[in-house]
């Protein structure tokens, strides 16, 4: 009796089952864009679907979906412009889910300075950080002004977009974030205005994603980690302040002003459907990449984009 009474122990202090563990890579340090992540993570949303998460910042931003590719994480933030060109360079990626439905990319100027429309941007010097993409989206918004790439000079400021500007070492910044850059001017007394790209003939698109590798993916445990964070995007929109809070408590870094106020610009534009996705949307961008020259084909969505939840 005393053995039965043993084995009945061991059951009931033993979990029900073992958590999946899986390996989220961030686009970089952890920051309000990743907002839905942490807060699934601090409220036990993962651990409701059975899934250990481990978030890792990046030590090389553009490393992370290549890490994916070649079968290192589960998963990795990711943007959507960048996965088309990915994509045809022959990575084995998709996306499997949104974090971030809305662009936050922006042309970036002085509010009192020398650019009041796009036209006056010929013959200026206009900052990036990041080749590829931007140099179309610029081709873009300058021809609409009979402006070609020729007639102004690109500058490569790396990531010191905002302080180039207000340095004046340039006169606009592509790939200026909305959400931190105009409130980190803002913060030290520069006034900047953004020209926002999806108003000025780029089409729209998610900023940030969630991509996978096809061939080698756990397309339950993606699931469970899209309805995780869907329920924490749920709860960040319900309780804007007290997700503030627990999302800034997990680390001193984050308890400033600009997180502050990033978290407040950053919250409408999470997916409230992670899982969910406009296939209009990704085939309008890979045909605006085609006709840039950036790409020499096109895709079918299905090669782009999934629903995990569909499979």
């Amino acid at each position: 009796m005393k053995k039965l009474i043993a084995a009945i122990a061991l059951l009931t202090a033993a979990p029900a089952w073992a958590e999946d563990k899986m390996t989220v890579l961030l686009d970089w340090f952890v920051n309000p864009d990743h907002g839905p992540i942490i807060v699934a993570q601090e409220n036990g949303y993962f651990a409701d679907e059975g899934l250990e998460v481990e978030i890792v910042p990046p030590a090389d931003p553009s490393a992370p979906p290549r890490l994916v590719a070649a079968g290192q994480a589960d998963l990795a933030v990711s943007y959507q412009p960048q996965l088309h060109l990915q994509i045809h360079e022959g990575l084995p990626l998709k996306r499997v889910g949104t974090l971030v439905a809305t662009p936050l990319n922006c042309l970036l100027v002085l509010e009192d300075g020398p650019i009041k429309s796009l036209a006056d941007l010929r013959g200026k010097k206009i900052g990036f950080s990041v080749a590829g993409v931007e140099e179309a989206i610029l081709t873009t918004l300058l021809s609409q002004h009979d402006i070609g790439l020729d007639e102004i000079e690109l500058i490569n400021v790396n990531f010191s977009l905002s302080p180039s500007l207000m340095a004046n070492q340039v006169d606009a910044v592509i790939g200026a974030f909305r959400n931190f850059e105009l409130n980190q001017m803002d913060i030290e007394g520069v006034a900047g205005r953004c020209f926002y790209i999806e108003e000025e003939g780029i089409p729209s698109y998610d900023e940030l994603i969630y991509v996978a590798n096809p061939d080698t993916m756990d397309a339950d445990m993606i699931a469970r980690f899209l309805a995780a964070t869907e329920k924490a995007t749920q709860y960040i929109v319900n309780n804007p302040e007290k997700s503030w809070e627990i999302f800034a408590a997990t680390s001193p870094e984050l308890q400033d002003e600009l997180n502050a106020r990033a978290w407040v610009d950053t919250l409408p534009r999470f997916a409230l459907r992670p899982a969910g996705f406009d296939a209009g949307r990704y085939a309008r961008f890979e045909q605006f990449l085609k006709d840039s020259g950036m790409i020499d084909s096109l895709n079918p969505v299905s090669e782009i984009a999934i629903d995990v939840t569909a499979q």
